[in-house]
């Protein structure tokens, strides 16, 4: 398992974040449905701003299925969204890009693990090299996804934490955003 001081990382960088279960509490069995119910997980603002000082760019990539399912509407993902950008951009953090999958089906190729979102943010930013860049979330399909993409991967304990470590999709294994930015 590579250490994090061996990946000398710089303005070259590039880290993808999921969303729910990483910068926001995750619902359990449930959709965040508006801006009200969307809930930044302690340290978390801070997390992403310190975030931006390193990392040349940060990118959301989230899979959304409840919009395709008709739970949650396009208007209220666009609305929580733009005011979580809002928010850590007030915070002093930067979001390059913010990449959803409201596809309800597994096999859509922007569908997480499939690598589509992060094809997608290489078309918008060409400088985004996958070997430099490392994904973060919370469950073993942000891993995979990842992996597929040729990322180092950083899963966080927030809502998972039975998931097994070490394990052959995670390279790193902490308990919050917030302590993955303090080992950096």
């Amino acid at each position: 398992m590579p250490s994090l001081e061996l990946l000398k990382i710089d303005k070259t960088w590039t880290i993808f974040l999921d969303r729910d279960g990483v910068i926001n509490q995750e619902k359990r069995e449930e959709y965040v449905l508006n801006w009200n119910q969307f809930k930044f997980y302690n340290g978390s603002l801070e997390s992403i701003h310190l975030l931006t000082t390193i990392f040349g760019k940060i990118i959301v990539v989230t899979n959304q299925r409840g919009v395709g399912r008709g739970i949650i509407s396009n208007e209220d993902l666009i609305e929580i969204h733009t005011n979580m950008k809002s928010s850590i951009e007030a915070a002093g953090g930067n979001i390059a890009g913010i990449y959803a999958c409201t596809n309800i089906a597994d096999n859509h190729p922007n569908r997480k693990p499939n690598t589509g979102m992060a094809i997608a943010a290489q078309n918008d930013f060409p400088d985004i090299i996958f070997s430099k860049s490392i994904m973060v979330g919370n469950k073993l399909s942000d891993m995979q996804f990842g992996r597929n993409a040729g990322m180092f991967t950083v899963f966080l304990a927030t809502t998972h934490p039975e998931t097994t470590f070490p394990n052959q999709l995670i390279d790193f294994r902490f308990d919050s955003l917030t302590d993955f930015v303090k080992a950096l």
